[in-house]
C-alpha cells in the first residue's frame, strides 16, 4: 500500500494524538493573539508544510520583525524562528507535559521577538485545563506522529489537486487547531446567516460555501475519513447516493468517504478528488451557484492554457 494511505483509528493513539492536538492549539492561540484578523477566521488557521504544522509570519511585539512557531513532525521539535535569523527549538519528548513545552516556547518567544500574551483556554476540546498547565497531555510516540504526518501529507495534496482549478475565492489548505482536521472552502461569493451566534459560527461561517477536509479520527467518528459539507446546506443536499465509496452520515450531517476505503481503490488521490468534486457539484447544484464558478472546479475553463 502505498505510503500514507495506511489507516489508523483514533482508538489506537488516542493519548498521542490528544497530545499533539494540544500543541497545536499552542500554535493557534499564537495566531490569534498576534496576526491581523482576516474574515472566516482565516488568520487563526495553521498550515500543514513538508515539516509538520506551522503559523503563517507573525508580527514580532517588540516591532522587531516577525516570527514563525512551527512543530516539526519529522525531529519532534516545537521550533521558534525569527526573521533576524535566530530561533530556538523545544524537545516534543515521549513522557513531556503540553504545558513545559508552551511555557517554554513563550519564554523563548519573549527573549527572540518579546513578549506574547494567549488565552491558554483550549477550544473544541472535551478537556478544559488551561495549556500552559497542562500536565494531563504528555504521552506522545514518534512513530505514531509519524504514521499520522503521512496520512495528513497524502490528504492535504488530495485536497490541493481539487482546489487547484477553482476560479472563485477559496482558501489553502488550512490547519485548525480547534477541530484538528485539514480543510479546503470553497466561496460563491454570497452571504450567509452563520448557524448560531456562536463566536466561531458567526465569524466563520457567515458567506456560503462548500467544505472538503480530512480529519484523523476523533471521539465522535474514530476512524480517519475525508468529509464533505455544505453552508448553508439547502433543501436536497443531504443524502446523494454517490458513485463511489463515499456516503452521507446521518449521524454528523455531511458526506464521508473513510480513509481505508479511498486506499482500497487503485488510485487513492484521484477517489478523493472525484469523492470532493462531486459533492461540489452537487451542492453548486441544489444551492444555486454561479454556473461558470461550478464549471472551474473541473477545469473549465483550464487554469493554464
Amino acid at each position: 500500500m502505498a505510503d500514507g494511505w495506511s489507516s489508523t483509528t483514533y482508538e489506537e493513539w488516542r493519548e498521542t494524538c490528544d497530545t499533539l492536538h494540544a500543541h497545536t492549539q499552542f500554535l493557534g492561540k499564537l495566531c490569534v493573539a498576534l496576526a491581523p484578523p482576516e474574515p472566516q477566521l482565516q488568520h487563526a488557521a495553521l498550515r500543514q508544510t513538508a515539516r509538520g504544522w506551522e503559523t503563517l509570519p507573525l508580527p514580532a511585539p517588540d516591532g522587531s520583525g516577525v516570527f514563525v512557531a512551527a512543530l516539526d513532525l519529522r525531529t519532534h521539535h516545537l521550533l521558534i524562528e525569527h526573521s533576524d535569523g535566530m530561533g530556538a527549538q523545544i524537545a516534543l519528548a515521549p513522557n513531556r507535559p503540553v504545558g513545559e513545552v508552551v511555557r517554554e516556547a513563550l519564554a523563548a518567544i519573549g527573549e527572540l521577538a518579546g513578549p506574547v500574551r494567549i488565552d491558554p483556554t483550549p477550544q473544541e476540546v472535551a478537556w478544559t485545563v488551561p495549556l500552559d498547565q497542562d500536565d494531563e497531555h504528555r504521552i506522545y510516540d514518534p512513530e505514531q506522529v509519524k504514521a499520522y504526518f503521512a496520512s495528513a501529507t497524502v490528504a492535504a495534496m488530495a485536497l490541493t489537486r481539487f482546489r487547484a482549478p477553482f476560479r472563485g475565492r477559496s482558501t489553502p489548505v488550512n490547519a485548525w487547531w480547534g477541530s484538528f482536521d485539514l480543510a479546503v472552502n470553497l466561496f460563491s461569493g454570497q452571504p450567509a446567516a452563520p448557524p448560531s451566534d456562536d463566536f466561531i459560527m458567526r465569524n466563520a461561517m457567515d458567506a456560503q460555501e462548500v467544505a472538503v477536509g480530512w480529519w484523523p479520527g476523533d471521539g465522535r467518528y474514530s476512524k480517519p475519513a475525508f468529509y464533505a459539507y455544505a453552508h448553508p446546506p439547502e433543501d436536497g443536499f443531504a443524502g446523494r447516493e454517490l458513485s463511489g465509496p463515499g456516503r452521507w452520515s446521518e449521524e454528523l450531517g455531511e458526506y464521508l468517504l473513510d480513509h481505508d476505503a479511498a486506499a482500497a481503490t487503485e488510485d487513492p488521490e484521484r477517489t478523493v478528488v472525484e469523492f470532493c468534486g462531486e459533492i461540489f457539484a452537487h451542492a453548486c447544484e441544489v444551492c444555486d451557484w454561479n454556473p461558470r464558478l461550478a464549471a472551474s472546479a473541473t477545469g473549465d475553463p483550464p487554469p493554464v492554457s
